[in-house]
């Protein structure tokens, strides 16, 4: 009697870093919406390097987001946000984690575009209020009524992320199902991009 010899089937973190190849994978959405800690897993399944913008923001300016904002304003924060980006998308493929605005701004935004793939989480308010109220470290919320100014927020930029490559919808299930789902859209899209060029 023989063994069976079974072919090493690639898993769907090295099938989609194959399908990744040099190209960076950028996270975009609004707060809450999980781009950190998806962005860790789905770095971790892909054996890249991850890195999170407003992290790395602070860490260059030895400021907290919340500091930046109150003394230069968001312009000021918008245009230092666009460099970092411009920076760690040079140095890729990488995983990275944007801030809620990032995407919004048109600079920023076009060096995403070249720099890599991008992809929104999606989620709905009742899923965002329940991540973002337990925490008050997000300067944008710091409002009389912070649920209608994240609704507000969603009216604004979800055309905006619309926009982005590739969409997965960020709810409350395991993190491990919503990291399957970005894996397994990033093989699709770039399977559907390469047919179009054929």
């Amino acid at each position: 009697m023989t063994d069976t010899i079974f072919p090493d089937v690639p898993t769907l973190g090295e099938r989609a870093r194959a399908a990744l190849g040099r190209r960076n994978l950028v996270f975009v959405g609004l707060m809450g919406a999980g781009k950190s800690a998806i962005g860790r897993m789905v770095a971790g399944q892909l054996g890249l390097p991850f890195v999170d913008t407003d992290v790395e923001i602070e860490r260059v300016s030895r400021m907290t987001i919340s500091e930046l904002f109150a003394a230069y304003g968001e312009d000021e924060f918008r245009a230092l946000e666009t460099r970092v980006i411009k920076r760690l998308l040079k140095s890729g493929p990488r995983v990275v984690s944007t801030g809620g605005g990032a995407f919004i701004n048109e600079k920023t935004r076009r060096q995403i575009e070249k720099g890599g793939i991008s992809l929104w989480l999606n989620a709905d308010l009742d899923v965002l209020w329940e991540r973002v109220n337990k925490r008050d470290h997000r300067p944008l919320l710091k409002t009389e009524n912070p649920k209608k100014t994240l609704e507000d927020l969603m009216q604004k930029r979800y055309p905006v992320y619309a926009l982005a490559d590739i969409s997965v919808v960020s709810r409350d299930v395991r993190k491990e199902i919503i990291a399957n789902e970005v894996l397994a859209s990033i093989i699709d899209y770039t399977a559907k991009a390469a047919s179009k060029n054929d």
